[in-house]
């Protein structure tokens, strides 16, 4: 059974981008745009990892990181944000449980070797 990443971006491109990307390597991708539609899709399917950006137009990623954590905790959600290595923010993204962090102008095999520690018997 492939493995099912959730991918939670505003921006439609880096959602398709992503899709593509991860759906050519095997994997099953599923997406939403803001808080209220990815929490619905975790409820209804359970993803095996997230990709979560930071910045949602109706919620902060830490919030719903938070979120993830209270009601799945062992879902790895993998922080994605296009400001950059922030260290404070990277270690409170750690706090409340983030598997990894990545800067979404980090190149995509980054991304694709975080998504990968998260299934280590593949």
């Amino acid at each position: 059974m492939k493995q099912h990443i959730l991918v939670i971006d505003d921006e439609g491109s880096i959602r398709e981008l992503l899709g593509t990307f991860f759906q050519a390597r095997g994997y099953r991708v599923s997406s939403a745009s803001t808080a209220a539609e990815a929490l619905r899709v975790v409820e209804d399917t359970l993803p095996d990892v997230v990709l979560l950006d930071l910045l949602l137009p109706d919620a902060d990623g830490l919030e719903l990181l938070e979120n993830f954590k209270q009601t799945h905790p062992d879902l790895p959600v993998i922080i994605m944000t296009g400001m950059g290595s922030d260290e404070s923010l990277l270690k409170e993204a750690r706090t409340k449980g983030a598997a990894g962090y990545v800067s979404k102008t980090d190149p995509l095999d980054k991304l694709l070797r975080e998504v990968e520690l998260q299934f280590p018997s593949m």
